[in-house]
């Protein structure tokens, strides 16, 4: 009889290894009911393993009832069962219970309640037990770390690791990899101390020590050390594991290629790609030809059907901005979730010729019966320009009662500011019973947006008040806001704040302040932040450039513009907006010979393609020192389509220098342009005046007192004569030269 239960107990064994728990429930039952079986401490321990991995609570109270009716509860194996039961089932009470009634409890005892108490919210008790064991190992204090790590208490876990090294127990892999995990850019120093003993205690062989690693120097934004732990341990061999966190974190710094030589490189070396593998490779691929090639690779390894994947792969197509082949990944994948559904509305809601198919979409998927969640109703939200499709969408909000999340109420804020409807956005505002620091942000900016800056910055005030803290996006509103209204006791008081939380290693605030002090006409403030700054990027030099010369300070922009070329460090290429606050500033100050030079290099030195507002820039500085042939000279070039305001800059030059020849035939261009407007009529009988037309000049004033009153046929009339008159006047300067 015990041969047979041995037989039955080992086949009990074998499922549950094999993880097929229902079948070991069956086969318990089958015992049960058996006159010749009955169960022992092993057959009961087994099935109750079953039972915690199914998470079976009724089953596993079942099989309880039976330990304590059959008193094989004193057997540690089955009371430790009966915790990992409870633990799975996130039964803390139970737990405790069971615990409490262990005689002498052993490590594995010990260390299932450590984790169900740092795992279900009781941190501070676990490390008090933690305090109580008369011999704590290396696995009671793994299991309080571990737990701490994954529950997001990581100053406790870190601690714990420090004291647990100062009481000189031998760390493990388990704590190495816990810690490693937690490490952030703030922990740089940390970080490297324990990768030095890791190497010291030969951990470094360990796969996921490995790996905890490589992720930790990629958090450190270090991709170079992040590759030096990947070839150092290259001759160990690296798992998929591995191959995954070095493409992810590859991924994570923006590097793509690579990311994608990485993903080739792991399956010449024979390693198949996972689905991890895939969703990190395709998030961060946005051209087209190797799109294809991944979502062949995907269907060839046969990770098309998995949801993961192909929402990822309709993600990847709408970056390459093919929708048609997003559609069709989407069409064809059979079991379509809410991930899907939202993948596919958010493809359309990025395209702006596409927003409607956005909205068709929502409405299939509420067709097949899915409900929107606050991604759905986000995505959604960005499309919308009109109120009446802000309501419907507001409706289906209340009728799915999402309006208490937090992310929806968010973005309802954001599309209302943006449509005008600020009175709307605030009632959504002060109804929020749980506002984040978007909620405020989003509330501020649209304040700020519809030109009711002050009562942005009062918003702003009563945030202080409250127990959120000002973020970098929030500082860089609230400056903007200070700029536009020149308020500059409350920029003052913010740039404090920057100061205070040592902000200004952000490049945008520094930015900011240098634009808000310019503005309020104290330029020597925006010299000393920009000084003080420790990373200058183009917005930077380009707001000293632009603050110089809004101030008339037009040689230390130019300057400024030099030494930006010199730049150490990080080196930072001028961009158009440079070239543009560097030939305004010139231009104001009348210095020619930098500006042209300025032109010059931004075509010759840089390769970039000037734009209508250089050549306005250029034409205003050539007209304004009184270079008008030069000024001709480019306008006729045909290296630009002229714009009207880059006629006005030259007609306003000829006005300036008396220049009749040159007013007329810029007045003949604008007349076409724009007839319709009086300004030329009176810049061009201001030109005739001063010229001595003074016949001409008259007959221009009496068109002008008869502007507005006169049908626009006998305007339009009017104007041809004297265009062709112009054009008379031209061919005779022209004969006259000849």
């Amino acid at each position: 009889m015990n041969s047979e239960l041995i037989k039955v107990n080992c086949l009990l064994a074998k499922l549950t290894k094999s993880q097929q728990y229902t079948k070991t429930l069956q086969l318990f039952h089958q015992i049960q009911s058996s006159q010749y079986l009955k169960p022992d401490q092993y057959t009961l321990s087994t099935t109750l393993t079953a039972t915690a991995n199914l998470r079976d609570v009724a089953a596993g109270n079942q099989v309880h009832a039976h330990v304590i009716r059959t008193g094989f509860k004193i057997y540690p194996h089955v009371a430790n069962t009966l915790l990992f039961l409870y633990a799975k089932s996130m039964d803390l009470v139970s737990v405790k219970r069971v615990f409490d009634e262990i005689k002498i409890p052993d490590v594995y005892s010990w260390t299932t309640l450590l984790s169900a108490c740092t795992n279900l919210g009781e941190v501070e008790y676990a490390c008090h037990l933690l305090d109580q064991i008369p011999q704590r190992n290396e696995a009671v204090w793994n299991a309080v770390i571990t737990g701490c790590a994954d529950n997001e208490h990581s100053n406790i876990a870190l601690d714990m690791f420090q004291r647990m090294h100062l009481l000189g127990i031998r760390h493990d892999n388990y704590s190495f990899a816990s810690v490693l995990s937690l490490c952030s850019s703030e922990l740089i120093n940390f970080g490297r101390e324990v990768h030095s003993l890791v190497i010291k205690t030969g951990f470094l062989v360990r796969s996921s020590v490995k790996n905890a690693l490589i992720t930790m120097y990629f958090n450190f934004g270090s991709a170079n050390q992040a590759y030096d732990v990947f070839e150092e341990t290259e001759e160990l061999g690296h798992d998929q594991i591995t191959y995954n966190a070095m493409i992810a974190g590859l991924v994570s710094l923006g590097r793509d290629e690579d990311a994608f030589m990485m993903f080739k490189n792991m399956q010449k070396v024979g390693h198949w790609p996972t689905e991890r593998t895939f969703v990190s490779v395709m998030s961060s691929c946005s051209c087209g030809i190797t799109a294809i090639q991944l979502h062949a690779n995907a269907i060839k390894t046969g990770f098309e059907d998995f949801n993961a994947v192909s929402n990822t792969t309709i993600t990847m197509y709408s970056a390459c901005g093919d929708l048609q082949a997003a559609r069709m990944v989407f069409e064809k994948l059979e079991a379509k979730d809410r991930v899907s559904w939202n993948t596919m509305i958010t493809s359309y809601a990025q395209e702006n010729l596409s927003r409607d198919d956005a909205i068709v979409i929502y409405l299939q998927m509420q067709h097949q019966g899915i409900g929107p969640d606050e991604f759905t109703i986000g995505s959604l939200l960005a499309t919308l320009d009109s109120m009446v499709c802000v309501e419907m969408i507001l409706a289906i909000v209340i009728k799915y009662d999402l309006i208490s999340k937090t992310e929806v109420s968010n973005a309802l804020i954001s599309t209302l500011s943006r449509l005008g409807a600020l009175e709307d956005a605030y009632t959504i505002f002060t109804e929020m019973n749980s506002k984040n620091l978007i909620s405020w942000n989003s509330m501020i900016s649209g304040f700020h947006s519809n030109g009711c800056s002050v009562i942005g910055l009062e918003l702003f005030s009563e945030m202080l008040i409250s127990d959120l803290t000002p973020d970098v996006y929030t500082l860089n509103i609230v400056l903007s806001i200070c700029a536009t209204i020149l308020a500059f006791r409350n920029g003052k008081e913010i740039h404090g704040y920057v100061l205070k939380f040592h902000y200004l290693h952000e490049p945008s605030l520094g930015n900011a302040l240098i634009a808000l002090y310019a503005k309020c006409g104290i330029l020597d403030w925006s010299i000393k932040v920009f000084k003080s700054m420790i990373y200058k990027d183009v917005v930077s030099w380009n707001s000293m450039i632009s603050a110089y010369g809004n101030h008339g300070r037009g040689e230390d922009a130019v300057l400024c513009f030099e030494e930006m070329q010199k730049s150490e460090g990080v080196k930072v290429e001028p961009d158009h907006t440079t070239f543009t606050t560097a030939l305004t500033a010139c231009s104001h100050a009348g210095l020619v010979d930098h500006g042209v030079e300025i032109f010059n290099s931004m075509v010759n030195k840089y390769g970039l393609e000037p734009e209508i507002d250089h050549f306005s820039c250029i034409v205003d500085l050539l007209g304004r020192a009184g270079f008008l042939d030069a000024a001709e000279n480019l306008m006729k070039s045909g290296r630009f389509n002229v714009h009207s305001s880059i006629w006005w800059n030259l007609f306003s030059s000829c006005a300036a220098h008396g220049d009749f020849r040159l007013g007329r035939i810029v007045a003949g261009f604008l007349l076409e342009l724009e007839e319709d407007k009086s300004g030329v009529y009176v810049v061009l009988s201001n030109i005739l005046a001063n010229a001595g037309y003074w016949e001409e000049a008259a007959d221009m004033r009496e068109m002008m007192k008869s502007y507005g009153l006169i049908k626009n046929q006998e305007i339009k009339a009017k104007n041809k004569i004297w265009i062709q008159s112009i054009e008379v006047d031209q061919q005779r300067d022209k004969g006259s030269s000849n």
